[in-house]
C-alpha cells in the first residue's frame, strides 16, 4: 500500500523538506516553498524499476486524422474556441468578479445537454435562482456542491455515461485535496487540483471548463503553471456599468488567439452580437460636428465604432487632454501632429475624446485618422459627410499610412452603407484630408 504525503519544495533551488515555510535552508530565499504531493511506501522503488521504458514514435508513422469538434451552439463562443470544443479539452475562463463567467457557463450547460456543474462558491439553491432568471430548462444538467477534487472526480466517474458532454468547475480556487495540508486557493492546492482535472479530461475525452479568479493586478490568481497546463485560456472582460462583454482567447492549442467574441449582458443572460456596429454607432440621420467613424479590428473581425471629440477654450496654462477608450499618450501625440503639421491652435483649447459603446481601441492605430478628423471637426464646428469613414494610421510627419487588413475593413464599411471611405489612397497627408473634407 502506498502512503501519500506532502513536502515543501523550494521553487528556486528545488530543495525539499517535510516542513519549512519561510526561509529556504539551502538557497536562503524567502517565501518560495510550495507544498507538493510525494508518494512513498513499500515496493515503490521496485515498482518504478519494473516499469518498461516507452519507446519514441516516429512522427511519419502517426496517421493523420481530423479532430471532430463539438459546437457549443453559442456562435460567439465557437468563434473564440476556433470552431467548437475538442474532446478532452480543458478551458480556463477568467475575468473580474460579476463580469458574467458563471452566467456564460450556465448558458453553455443549457446548450450542451448532459453536463455536471460543480460549484464550490454557491449553493445549488443559489444556482437554481440564476437558472430560473436565465430560463434554463435543461433536465440533464446536474449540480454538484463539492470542494474536494478527489470526491468530485469519483462522483463524475461513477455517474458518467456515454452522453456526458462536459464538466464545469466553478471555481478552481475553491477546490482542494486532502493529500495536501494547505488551504484551498494556495499555490500547491491550485496546481495539484488543476493537474488532476487535466489528467482526468485527457483520459476520458471529456471537455472541462474551469473558472479562475483574478488578482487586483489583472492576472489569473494562482501559479503560472495553471495557464500552462490547460489547453485554452479565455479572458472575459468589460465594464460592469455597461452591457458590452468581450471574450478573448489568450491561449488556444486548438485554434487562433486573435478571435474575439462580443456579447451583450441582458436581463436574461448573455446575447451574442452578430452586428456589433449597432452598439457602437449612434443611430442618427443628421451629421454632427466632432464625430467620425473608424473601423477597428477585433481579432479577424472589422468593427465600426464612432469617435466623438469635444474642443473648448481653455483658461489654464496647461490645457486638459482627456481620452476615454483611446490611449492617452497616443491622443497627445495626435494633438501634437495636428498642431505642428496642420497648424491647428489646439494649445489654446481643452480636448476631449470618447469611444461610444464602451469599447477600447488603445492598441489599434487604424483609428488615428478618424480621431484627428473628429478633433478638427469639433474645432471648426463642421461635420464630416454622413457616409464618410476614416481608416488610417497617422505618422509624426502628418502622413497617412495603410493599416492591416485595410481592404477587409473597407469592404465591411461599404456593406454597411459608408460609400465615402477616407484612406491613404484618397489623401496622403492629414493636412490634405482636413482641407478636403472640413474646409
Amino acid at each position: 500500500m502506498v502512503k501519500v504525503r506532502s513536502q515543501y519544495v523550494c521553487q528556486q533551488c528545488g530543495y525539499s523538506q517535510v516542513g519549512f515555510f519561510g526561509k529556504c535552508p539551502e538557497c536562503g530565499s524567502w517565501g518560495s516553498a510550495v507544498e507538493t504531493v510525494i508518494s512513498t511506501g513499500q515496493g515503490a522503488k521496485g515498482k518504478e524499476q519494473s516499469k518498461e521504458a516507452k519507446k519514441p514514435i516516429s512522427l511519419a508513422s502517426i496517421p493523420s486524422k481530423s479532430t471532430s469538434r463539438v459546437s457549443t451552439k453559442i456562435p460567439e463562443l465557437d468563434r473564440v474556441l476556433g470552431g467548437g470544443l475538442v474532446p478532452g479539452q480543458v478551458i480556463l475562463i477568467a475575468g473580474e468578479p460579476g463580469i458574467g463567467k458563471s452566467t456564460l457557463l450556465l448558458q453553455l450547460s443549457e446548450k450542451l445537454g448532459e453536463v455536471i456543474y460543480v460549484s464550490g462558491e454557491e449553493s445549488v439553491n443559489q444556482i437554481k435562482i440564476r437558472a430560473d432568471r436565465l430560463e434554463i430548462k435543461n433536465k440533464n444538467l446536474q449540480l454538484l456542491e463539492e470542494t474536494d477534487i478527489d470526491s468530485i472526480i469519483n462522483t463524475i466517474s461513477t455517474s458518467q455515461g456515454s452522453t456526458l458532454k462536459g464538466v464545469v468547475v466553478d471555481s478552481i480556487q475553491t477546490m482542494g485535496t486532502s493529500d495536501l495540508l494547505g488551504m484551498a486557493g494556495s499555490v500547491g492546492q491550485v496546481r495539484e487540483c488543476a493537474y488532476r482535472l487535466v489528467r482526468y479530461a485527457k483520459s476520458q475525452n471529456i471537455p472541462i471548463f474551469i473558472v479562475g479568479h483574478v488578482t487586483k493586478e489583472g492576472t489569473v490568481a494562482g501559479p503560472s503553471v495553471l495557464m500552462h497546463i490547460v489547453d485554452t485560456v479565455l479572458w472575459f472582460e468589460g465594464d460592469k456599468s455597461l452591457t458590452l462583454r468581450l471574450l478573448r482567447a489568450v491561449k488556444n492549442r486548438f485554434g487562433p488567439t486573435d478571435e474575439v467574441g462580443i456579447f451583450s449582458m441582458e436581463d436574461k443572460g448573455l446575447v451574442g452580437l452578430d452586428s456589433p456596429e449597432k452598439v457602437f454607432l449612434t443611430k442618427s440621420t443628421k451629421s454632427v460636428s466632432g464625430t467620425a467613424v473608424a473601423s477597428v479590428l477585433e481579432g479577424t473581425r472589422p468593427i465600426l465604432v464612432e469617435i466623438q471629440s469635444l474642443v473648448v477654450s481653455s483658461k489654464l496654462a496647461f490645457p486638459k487632454r482627456v481620452a476615454q477608450g483611446v490611449d492617452s499618450k497616443r491622443f497627445e501625440l495626435l494633438l501634437a501632429v495636428l498642431t505642428r503639421r496642420c497648424g491647428l491652435p489646439l494649445y489654446e483649447y481643452d480636448a476631449y475624446v470618447n469611444i461610444t459603446g464602451g469599447i477600447s481601441i488603445k492598441n489599434d492605430p487604424s483609428a488615428d485618422l478618424a480621431t484627428c478628423l473628429s478633433v478638427a471637426s469639433a474645432l471648426f464646428d463642421k461635420a464630416l459627410p454622413s457616409d464618410a469613414i476614416a481608416i488610417g494610421e497617422v505618422g509624426l510627419l502628418g502622413d497617412i499610412r495603410e493599416v492591416v487588413a485595410q481592404e477587409k475593413r473597407i469592404k465591411e464599411a461599404r456593406r454597411l452603407g459608408y460609400k465615402n471611405v477616407i484612406t491613404s489612397k484618397e489623401v496622403k497627408y492629414l493636412q490634405e484630408a482636413i482641407r478636403k473634407y472640413l474646409r
